[in-house]
């Protein structure tokens, strides 16, 4: 996975914008757009939401399909078959924002948000949506399970096409890059096309040739949707 946006939270007695050009200093692929100060009890998992982009370079079916399987991730629904490592008995809830599909230059382009995610969580959206557009799933059996009466098993969708794209907090940044000779604007514009456009040369070398089946890297068979009772 790639990230367009992220965050972090450190203590330094430097001013913002001395700051924020000493950290555009360390690695020429990380680049800091702003910085603000905040309290004791500010941690950066406690985002407002998070956008998270996913380049479906390889189509199994019409946009209007997709678009019709993504509306039924929306809202508040039980991630357990969403995620790994979830304990079966207990349900876990997550709001979905917006999940939706989008027709990008090379394929579709998912776009989920929410203010928190489990771990695979959009790999198995995208996994989801898939199988029930191919035909693999029954559409009532994931309806079933994001409504939490019931678990699947479901595959990942692969790693490479999946990317960080944004991350928000309340709040107002009070500083940002400038103008300046390091031209950090400029790059930061540069790095993230350049990381979309790797995320979609990716996305396109992992593909699978007939539409259906996906192979790792080590050369094995996803394997078919499955599904148990709670």
């Amino acid at each position: 996975m790639s990230a367009r946006a992220n965050a972090l939270a450190l203590s330094s007695e430097l001013s913002g914008p001395t700051l924020l050009h000493a950290l555009n200093g360390i690695a020429p692929e990380i680049v800091f757009t702003a910085a603000r100060a905040v309290d004791e009890t500010f941690r950066p998992r406690a985002a407002a939401y998070r956008i998270y982009q996913y380049h479906e370079v390889a189509p199994r079916g019409p946009l209007a399909s997709y678009r019709a399987v993504a509306r039924l991730v929306e809202g508040d629904v039980d991630v357990r078959s969403l995620g790994r490592g979830i304990p079966s008995d207990v349900p876990m809830r997550r709001t979905v924002q917006r999940c939706r599909v989008v027709r990008d230059t090379v394929g579709y382009r998912f776009e989920v948000r929410a203010p928190a995610f489990v771990w695979g969580m959009v790999r198995k959206i995208v996994a989801s949506v898939r199988a029930v557009v191919e035909g693999e799933l029954p559409r009532a059996a994931l309806v079933d399970a994001l409504a939490g009466r019931r678990r699947l098993t479901l595959p990942m969708a692969e790693p490479e096409p999946l990317v960080l794209w944004e991350v928000h907090y309340p709040g107002a940044w009070t500083h940002r890059v400038g103008r300046d000779p390091l031209g950090e604007r400029r790059y930061f514009h540069e790095t993230t096309t350049q990381a979309r456009a790797r995320a979609r040369v990716l996305a396109s070398v992992v593909a699978p040739e007939d539409g259906r089946r996906t192979r790792s890297a080590k050369g094995r068979s996803r394997r078919p949707v499955g599904s148990r009772r709670r």
